[in-house]
C-alpha cells in the first residue's frame, strides 16, 4: 500500500469525521431549541390549566346559586362521549367484517 492511497483513506476519513462533526453540532442545536420550546409549552399549559380551574370554580359557583347538579350534567355529559364511542366503533366494525378481504 502506498502513501497515496493511505492519504485517500486518511482524507476521506477525515471528511466523513467532519460529516459527523457537523451532524452533532446540528443535533445540539435542535436539542436546544425543542428544550427551549418545551418550556415555553410548559408555562402555556400550565397556564391553561389555572385558567379552566378558575374558569370550573366560577362555574360551580353559579351553578350552586341556580341549584344546578354539576355532577349530573357532567357524568350525563361522559355517557352521551362514550355512546358516541361506541356507535362509531360499532359502524366501524360493521363495515371491516362486511369487507370481502
Amino acid at each position: 500500500m502506498g502513501l497515496g492511497t493511505t492519504a485517500k483513506k486518511l482524507q476521506k476519513v477525515t471528511e466523513m469525521a467532519e460529516n459527523v462533526y457537523q451532524r452533532l453540532n446540528e443535533l445540539r442545536t435542535q436539542i436546544s431549541e425543542m428544550r427551549e420550546t418545551t418550556g415555553e409549552t410548559q408555562a402555556a399549559v400550565d397556564r391553561l390549566e389555572t385558567e379552566t380551574a378558575e374558569i370550573r370554580a366560577l362555574v360551580e359557583a353559579i351553578a350552586d346559586e341556580e341549584d344546578i347538579d354539576t355532577e349530573t350534567i357532567i357524568a350525563n355529559a361522559h355517557i352521551t362521549e362514550a355512546e358516541a364511542k361506541d356507535s362509531g366503533s360499532e359502524s366501524e366494525s360493521k363495515v371491516t367484517s362486511d369487507d370481502p378481504q
